[in-house]
This record gives structure tokens, sequence and C-alpha cells, in this order.
């Protein structure tokens, strides 16, 4: 027998595994809690290669993108130039990451409360931070700083010739909202804020104190990356 074949590495399938070990089954009797993180990815992605089973696909998955986060912002181009996941598995993943998102504003009993700009920042990054056009959101808010609804106001460059500043506030007022946050996304990946940024914050503001809409911050999404206007004290 060739030496290079006596000693080629095997990788046992799903279906080869113990019972007790695969994902799926493990998931009917133990419940998801039970599961890792490359478990749950492995029973959306389904299959793995003909050099890898469906597990350890999902953990390079993960390992690729630097844990789940990052997987659920990759864009699709980065998600099917992994071996083994093509379109059909790079959808489904998105899928599943934005049914996830959506969860967290469907409730009404549920719904989260912004106490930090980093909940605020956690609410947002998924969706936002690998789009590749600019997009201004608000992430409207009741007295206790419960989120009611994540609206799209605009989708394109940020700038005052462009942004109407009563169109921002016009679904938050619909809603008799208290409070809101702006948020907007780099699509470079770098949220340093611009010139242009701040000067549309301090418009806002303004605009926010004769509607009687608290205006609490203004968030620059990047990849992986946000920037607090607040904090920084820019337009505030």
């Amino acid at each position: 027998m060739p030496i290079n074949e006596a000693f080629t590495e095997y990788y046992p399938t799903i279906k080869e595994l113990p019972e007790g070990e695969r994902p799926r089954e493990r998931l009917l009797h133990y419940g998801p809690g039970s599961l890792s993180t490359a478990e749950l990815i492995a029973i959306i992605v389904r299959v793995g290669t003909k050099d890898e089973n469906v597990i350890m696909l999902s953990q390079r998955l993960l390992t690729c993108f630097g844990g789940v986060s990052g997987l659920a912002q990759a864009p699709f181009c980065d998600l099917m130039a992994i071996k083994g996941i093509g379109e059909a598995k790079a959808i489904e993943l998105k899928a599943a990451f934005e049914l996830g998102r959506r969860l967290l504003v469907a409730a009404p009993h549920e719904r989260p409360v912004v106490k930090s700009p980093a909940d605020a920042a956690n609410l947002l990054m998924m969706e936002m931070a690998p789009l590749e056009q600019e997009h201004l959101r608000t992430l409207i808010m009741d007295s206790k700083n419960h989120v009611l609804k994540i609206h799209t106001v605009y989708i394109g460059s940020l700038n005052t010739a462009v942004v109407r500043v009563g169109e921002l506030f016009r679904e938050a007022i619909r809603l008799n909202a208290a409070a809101l946050i702006v948020a907007h996304n780099h699509p470079s990946g770098d949220p340093t804020p611009s010139a242009e940024d701040v000067h549309v914050t301090r418009q806002i503001v303004e605009a926010g104190k004769l509607l009687n809409v608290d205006v609490l911050d203004h968030l620059v999404i990047g990849q992986q990356r946000w920037v607090s206007l607040k904090e920084r004290g820019l337009g505030f």
C-alpha cells in the first residue's frame, strides 16, 4: 500500500457519528441550548464537503469570521468564497440571522430596552455593518427606552443636501415616541464620523428639541466597530 494512502486522514460524516453526537438528534433530545454554536450552524448548513463533515465546516466558518457576530455580518460574497458554502447555504444563513434580529423587536411585551449606546449598536450592527450603501435609520423608543421600531429613513450618502431632518422624525411622531437614536453605516468599514456627520447631528438634535422628541445619540456603524457621537461630544 502506498504511504500516502496508508496515512490518508478520514473524517466521518454526520450519519456515521453515533446518534448521541449528531446535532439534530441532540437538539431533539436535549434542546437547542445543549448545542454548541458550530452545531447549531451545522443544522442550518446541513451538509459538509468531501473533505470535512458539516460540523467541521461550521467551525471553520466561525473561525474565518471571528465568531457568530462576524459570521452574521459577513457579506454574501465572503460567505460564498468559503469552500462548501454556495449561494443556497449563504442565503439560508442570512435568513436565519435576520429572523434572530427581528425576534428582538417583534414581541410587544419583550421589546429590548436601550440603556447604553452599546445596546443600540448590538441591535443594529448585524444588519447594517455589511451594507454596501449608506443607510440612515432611527431606533424609535417609548418613554422607558423600549424599542418600538427600527425605521429606515434614507438610503444614500448622508448630507444635508438630501436628508430632510423633518422626515427623520415622521415615524417617531406617528408612533408617539418619546426618544430616538439615529444611526447610519459607513460602507468603507471605518466608523470615524465625518464633518458632515457632525453637522447633520446638530441639526437633528435641534429639531428634536422643537418636536419634543429626545435625540439620545447618533451611531456610526462600521465593520465590527461603531462610534457614538454623543460619547465623543460631537453634535450634542
